[in-house]
């Protein structure tokens, strides 16, 4: 217990819990933006696959590294405006689009991976963004290196998240994109366009689920190979629902999942690992997870317009 208890008032525990919720927070906000306008993206695995991809390959050519982020949201916005299309105007399948383009950006990028490196069989490393500690701050006890010795993109995580939060609550913008997904026929009598409010909202927010791969590669392991998402777009989905359509709530989702993913790597290396088997281990965050889910998740209310069409004219 002694253990534990060390392992949980630990700095390096934090630290890591916030550079592996970073990501999520990036991808997490995303998808909130397009449930939030009533589009459901499950093309979010696929989008930060090729967002993981396009952000280290740009950098691997030779582009600095904030130009690799640029050119992982691009390409994630790309995909954002496939997704869009298809489901907006034309008013297809939400959940057949979200899996087709998860399919097709996660094929596409091993497809180029291979076409580039043919002959590679250990994935190149590139020069990843570096520790970026903020003076005076990160020399405080415990949150000085869990928050504030971090990379320059985990910062840009929850400046993101916080501006999101600001937009969404305090701008016209962010009310249209809330009476979008609440109560489109609402937007419609305002002379507002849902479709364009809409597909926005979908390719801006497949750009942060892209850049949240690009995190990965350019922050996180410094190369891309192949399974390097392992489920984490679907976790995204889960922690809006966790967090209840919202954006602060949200990040503290992303925060606990990712300390529990924390918390089960140290457990392995402590006296439970010897009797414990390690798939308990890798188990634990999913597991907590979903119990933390279902009892935040019952309060919560959905977007009452999420995954319905709206056809200009209708009521």
């Amino acid at each position: 217990m002694n253990e534990l208890l060390d392992i949980l008032l630990s700095a390096s525990l934090w630290a890591a819990a916030i550079r592996i919720a970073s990501p999520l927070i990036f991808a997490t906000m995303g998808e909130l933006i397009c449930e939030r306008a009533g589009v459901l993206n499950l093309g979010i695995e696929g989008i930060m696959v090729i967002g993981a991809f396009t952000g280290w390959v740009a950098v691997y050519m030779g582009a600095p590294l904030w130009w690799g982020v640029a050119a992982a949201m691009m390409a994630g916005m790309a995909f954002g405006l496939i997704h869009a299309v298809l489901t907006v105007p034309f008013g297809l399948s939400q959940h057949v689009v979200g899996l087709g383009v998860t399919m097709l950006a996660t094929s596409s990028s091993y497809f180029a991976y291979r076409l580039l490196l043919p002959e590679v069989t250990s994935p190149p490393k590139i020069t990843p963004f570096q520790p970026l500690p903020i003076p005076g701050l990160s020399s405080l006890p415990l949150v000085g290196e869990a928050l504030f010795s971090q990379t320059a993109l985990t910062y840009a995580a929850f400046l993101t998240a916080l501006i999101i939060a600001l937009v969404l609550y305090r701008t016209p913008l962010g009310l249209a994109v809330r009476a979008a997904g609440e109560n489109p026929a609402a937007v419609e009598a305002q002379g507002l366009s849902v479709t364009a409010l809409r597909m926005g909202a979908v390719i801006f927010g497949s750009g942060l689920m892209a850049v949240g791969g690009s995190f990965l590669t350019l922050s996180a392991f410094s190369s891309f190979f192949f399974e390097m998402i392992n489920g984490r777009g679907w976790i995204c989905i889960a922690l809006v629902v966790f967090g209840a359509w919202k954006p602060g709530k949200a990040v503290l989702g992303a925060i606990l999942f990712a300390a529990f993913d924390a918390l089960q790597v140290r457990l392995q290396q402590t006296g439970f690992g010897a009797i414990v088997p390690y798939q308990v281990f890798l188990m634990l965050p999913f597991i907590l997870s979903i119990l933390a889910l279902i009892l935040m998740s019952r309060r919560a209310e959905v977007p009452a317009a999420l995954m319905q069409p709206f056809n200009k004219g209708e009521r």
